[in-house]
């Protein structure tokens, strides 16, 4: 009998595919479980989870790079390539508080909800043009069709990218997450952090541009943005500066698309694994929402993020010391069978679906969560107005993004006949 948590390696292309029943043998058996191969803690049960997200000081969010950790005779050559770019400096994700809170605040007033709720027009004219362009085609590959261009268009019309720009966009956004939670080659990274340097360049331009002609836009807000740096002696708040600015930029460029496009696709194929739920969506569009919060309960497209202990702990029985590595695996939780009956089954009509921790929780709750919830509703609300039924064409794979940390397929056809 095959033993999951001995044999358990995270990049493992077969784990990769389905990494959940290794998670549920987890939270039964081990639910802080050590994978000595990378020296680092998975944390996987709901509670324990939200214990971890709860105590941002014990359990540190600043770990510096979502990236597994190179070996030392490679870290000169990656050096090398970053020091072609602005330096790499933790804002929101990789920021504990007090730095995290003030960089924050600098971009809330963008995902407040009356901002988001603002680019709904938007939101549903890049939808109804998108479906326009392949309603009559009878086939169409989703990601590339859909799922991509919307969130992508959405996030580059708030940060005004000119559409000839638009394919640079999404390729920045690509080499932004090429090594979260992956084991590509060297490489690879090496090729990906030169797509972050350009993404620099691009947006340092344009934010000098900015500065000569304001516009009203977010990149004039984060120009004439302060930050309070607590410090008694100055008594002038400071502007950001520039690598402060891109940072913040970058967060918002893949956090703006990366899991929405993933969220998108995935919901597809769990209504095309139940047609009777399509039909009843297009009954009943009031459905909608609850078909959006069980998507991202079960296929959370952030499966985990990094942590680094701060002190000595113990968490769930086992005994973590000051600078331990783990994980806080969302998706494990949101599979919990303490909080959810039947949690491998696509279920909307379930209860406690706002339980679910696809955007995590605590301090650094997705700062996104409302646009993607929004577009995520108008997506389904103009594909079921427009298509009348569709199937999962014979011609799928099922291959899923190779990374234990972001996960979405990375193509799916469909066959649809039109309403």
């Amino acid at each position: 009998m095959t033993d999951l948590l001995a044999e358990f390696d995270p990049f493992d292309p077969t784990t990769l595919q389905c990494p959940f029943p290794h998670y549920a043998a987890m939270r039964d058996r081990a639910p802080v479980h050590f994978v000595e191969q990378y020296r680092v803690h998975l944390v996987t049960r709901h509670d324990l989870v939200m214990e971890v997200l709860r105590d941002p000081q014990t359990y540190s969010s600043s770990f510096g790079t979502t990236a597994m950790p190179l070996p030392a005779d490679q870290r000169s050559r990656m050096a090398a390539v970053v020091a072609e770019g602005y330096p790499r400096v933790p804002t929101m994700l990789t920021a504990d508080q007090p730095e995290h809170t003030r960089y924050r605040r600098l971009v809330a007033k963008a995902f407040h909800p009356q901002s988001i709720a603002a680019l709904e027009p938007v939101i549903r004219r890049v939808a109804v043009r998108l479906i326009d362009s392949w309603i009559e085609r009878g086939s169409i590959e989703f990601v590339r069709d859909f799922g991509v261009p919307l969130p992508v268009e959405v996030i580059a019309f708030a940060l005004n990218v000119p559409d000839e720009r638009m394919a640079d966009f999404k390729r920045w956004s690509d080499d932004s997450i090429a090594g979260i939670g992956t084991n590509i080659s060297l490489e690879e990274r090496l090729a990906a952090e030169r797509g972050v340097n350009e993404f620099q360049h691009y947006f340092a331009e344009q934010l000098e541009a900015r500065r000569a002609e304001p516009r009203d836009d977010l990149l004039t807000h984060l120009l004439d943005a302060r930050v309070d740096d607590d410090d008694p002696d100055v008594r002038d708040k400071r502007p950001l500066d520039m690598p402060e600015m891109l940072s913040i930029l970058q967060q918002l460029l893949v956090a703006g698309n990366e899991t929405t496009t993933k969220m998108l696709t995935e919901m597809m194929r769990l209504l095309g694994e139940q047609p009777e739920q399509w039909q009843m969506l297009r009954d009943d569009p009031g459905r909608i929402e609850r078909v959006v919060e069980e998507t991202l309960r079960l296929a959370a497209p952030t499966q985990g993020m990094w942590r680094i202990v701060t002190r000595d702990v113990a968490l769930g029985g086992v005994e973590l010391v000051a600078g331990s590595r783990i994980v806080v695996v969302f998706s494990s939780a949101n599979r919990d069978e303490s909080i959810y009956a039947e949690p491998d089954e696509f279920d909307p009509d379930r209860e406690n679906l706002r339980l679910h921790l696809a955007f995590g929780k605590g301090i650094h709750f997705c700062l996104g969560a409302n646009l993607s919830r929004l577009e995520g509703l108008v997506a389904l609300q103009e594909l079921t107005r427009r298509i009348a039924s569709f199937r999962l064409a014979d011609t799928n794979e099922y291959r899923y993004f190779p990374s234990f940390m972001l996960r979405g397929l990375t193509t799916l056809d469909i066959e649809l006949t039109p309403a």
